[in-house]
């Protein structure tokens, strides 16, 4: 079975175990294979995170250089635009989470998305050694977030996102966009 088949296997909902053994067994990305728009999905183990990234309008990430990145692309009306995650309501979210996952309040963060846009970069790639394999990590300028990557094809990856405070990541997927 090749790795994009197992993937399909995992997606959308997997146990921890699974998607933990699928992406320790994933080779590692290099940095400069991660340039330009990649589509975000959610491969969800259970996670505190589980279910709030597609409601919210996440559309995935833009990677313009190693040190240019919009870790958090939004998409409304058919336009997309960058986000600042420091403005995220992250604490809200972890102490809510059931309110933060309900149908009113996926709308309401739909509606003050906007409110969210930045121009600036608000993250960078680097190497990072991570559950024993050094590959290309995202670091959030202003949060203690690590997204670590790794390749199941040269247009497919899954990230883990390692947040300080919580035991397990939270897995997602990213399709590179052909169109950029």
């Amino acid at each position: 079975m090749t790795p994009l088949e197992r993937l399909c296997e995992l997606e959308p909902a997997a146990p921890l175990p699974d998607v933990l053994a699928f992406f320790d067994s994933l080779p590692p990305v290099e940095p400069a294979t991660m340039l330009g728009s990649w589509r975000g999905g959610e491969i969800a183990t259970g996670h505190l995170y589980d279910g709030l990234l597609g409601p919210s309008g996440w559309w995935g990430k833009r990677f313009r250089s190693v040190d240019d990145v919009d870790p958090l692309v939004f998409e409304r009306r058919g336009r997309r635009f960058a986000g600042n995650p420091a403005l995220m309501p992250l604490p809200l979210i972890e102490r809510f989470p059931k309110l933060a996952k309900s149908p009113p309040a996926a709308t309401l963060f739909r509606f003050a998305s906007p409110m969210l846009r930045t121009r600036q970069p608000r993250a960078r790639l680097r190497l990072l050694t991570y559950r024993g394999v050094t590959s290309t990590a995202m670091l959030y300028d202003a949060l203690p977030i690590a997204d670590c990557f790794r390749m199941v094809s040269p247009d497919v990856l899954v990230g883990a996102m390692d947040i300080r405070g919580h035991a397990d990541p939270y897995f997602f997927t990213l399709r590179r966009e052909t169109a950029d």
